[in-house]
């Protein structure tokens, strides 16, 4: 089910058209209460994308309040691009979704900010806070207590054992696997199939069996 602030029907934009975009479309698309009046895409695209209307690029958010639309949900796989554009989506006065898929599981007490996206299969166990923005992919298994930082993403079928921490902007690659009471670091990258069994600093990137760091990430400037 996908979450909006209120009971009231809500027009709705969905900021990317990739991959991910297409995806988080198809878990906006189960509740009633959301009208998709389109999606942005990169300078000079257009057409529809899973069956939504290109509106534009991001430039079109300065004037999106004045035809109706309150919320946006933002749809790019990129976390510090993903961050960028929520804040400005709620600097412009529009509310960011947070969309469950129907077939994951999230406990009664869990705690999602705004703008989450939590796919088809996916579980989340009690005691979890989940930060805002952050993508927890098809499949992924998020057990219980664990704390994800805002802007990060949990790759598919990604597992992470009970009280595991996850800095801000922290990308789990695919099948990778975060045994109890570890944290990793803000913006660090683990890659796909990783075993991670002891705690990683930040802006790294680590793979791997146990995982290990390979290099350092430098930081963007803002």
């Amino acid at each position: 089910m996908t979450e909006p602030s209120s009971g009231t029907r809500v027009y709705t934009v969905v900021l990317g058209s990739a991959g991910h975009a297409r995806a988080a479309i198809e878990v906006l698309r189960e509740c009633d209460e959301i009208e998709i009046r389109g999606c942005t895409a990169p300078e000079g695209a257009e057409g529809i994308v899973a069956g939504v209307p290109v509106l534009g690029n991001d430039s079109i958010l300065a004037n999106l309040r004045e035809t109706g639309v309150t919320a946006a949900f933002v749809a790019v796989g990129d976390n510090e691009l993903r961050r960028r554009l929520s804040e400005e989506v709620l600097g412009l006065g529009l509310q960011l979704f947070t969309a469950v898929s129907s077939s994951a599981y999230v406990a009664s007490d869990v705690k999602l900010g705004g703008g989450v996206i939590v796919m088809p299969g996916a579980v989340i166990r009690t005691g979890s806070v989940i930060g805002d923005g952050v993508i927890v992919n098809s499949g992924a298994i998020i057990d219980h207590d664990a704390s994800i930082g805002a802007w990060s993403h949990v790759g598919p079928g990604a597992s992470l054992a009970g009280n595991v921490a996850l800095g801000e902007g922290a990308f789990l690659g695919a099948g990778c696997s975060v045994i109890p009471d570890v944290k990793v670091g803000a913006w660090t990258v683990v890659g796909a199939g990783a075993v991670v069994i002891r705690n990683l600093p930040a802006r790294v990137v680590a793979v791997g069996s146990p995982a290990r760091v390979i290099r350092d990430l430098v930081q963007k400037t803002q």
